[in-house]
Formats: C-alpha cells, sequence, structure tokens
C-alpha cells in the first residue's frame, strides 16, 4: 500500500529522505520519479546524509555525469538515465553490475527503462501539489 508524503521546502524534502533511508537501508533499489525540478535530487541530499555517505551540500545532480558515488566505502550510488536513450546505452555504464552492490542505489528516470526495474524496489513519486508543495507517494513493490 502506497505512503503518502507532503513537503513544504526543501528542508522537508530533504528531512522526508533521511526517513526514507532508515525505513529501506542498503542494500536496495530505490527510484525517484518526477519530471524535471521536481525534488527527487532534494530527496536524495537526505537520504545520503541519514547512511553518512554525503552531506546534503555535497550531493548533486548526477544528469551529466550520469553516476555519482557518495561514502567510503561507497554506500549510496545516484544514477540519471536521463540522457539515455536505449538499453544498450542503459548497459554500457554498468548499470546492472551496480545493482549488485551491497550500497542503496538511487534511480532517476529508471522507469523509461521497466526491463532492467529490480524487486524489490521503492518508487518514490514526486509531484507538485501546490504553490510550494510536494506530494510524495512511496511505493514498495515486492513482487
Amino acid at each position: 500500500m502506497p505512503h503518502v508524503y507532503y513537503t513544504r521546502s526543501e528542508d522537508d524534502t530533504i528531512a522526508l529522505g533521511r526517513v526514507l533511508a532508515e525505513s529501506w537501508p542498503p542494500p536496495g533499489v530505490m527510484l525517484l520519479i518526477g519530471g524535471l525540478g521536481a525534488g527527487k535530487t532534494t530527496l536524495a541530499k537526505g537520504i545520503a546524509d541519514a547512511l553518512g555517505a554525503a552531506a546534503p551540500e555535497d550531493v548533486s545532480s548526477p544528469t551529466f555525469p550520469l553516476i555519482h558515488e557518495y561514502g567510503d566505502p561507497v554506500l549510496v550510488y545516484h544514477i540519471d538515465l536521463y540522457r539515455l536513450d536505449t538499453l544498450a546505452e542503459v548497459r554500457s555504464i554498468g548499470l546492472e553490475e551496480i545493482l549488485t552492490r551491497p550500497a542503496l542505489i538511487l534511480l532517476e528516470w529508471a522507469e523509461r527503462f521497466p526491463e532492467l526495474l529490480p524487486v524489490p524496489r521503492r518508487e518514490v513519486r514526486l509531484e507538485e501539489s501546490g504553490e510550494d508543495e510536494r506530494r510524495v507517494t512511496v511505493t514498495d513493490i515486492q513482487e
């Protein structure tokens, strides 16, 4: 059953990321789903912070490098598939191998490649629901 949360600021979204990290610790996969500017990277800041992998100010969008690694050893992989168009391109970045690592894998735009999505996983959908409000729907996929 999905859980729904509302955030009204960047700080709220970071705080929700901390809560989600505590309830879905590594290893695991979390899809961050939402349009451009929905707050996916802001949520990732709280997740990385809660796991002790990186301070919020050190977490940035992986749109151009595609993959950010946080922690030593790596505790969080933050991967953005927005600029990739084909399954072959996704495979070329080593995603299938990364998915086997003992870390929390945060995937942005992965819903574009459903054949690669592992089970279990957590899907976190961020949507604007008001002037400064985000509706965040969290669904755990177990089968």
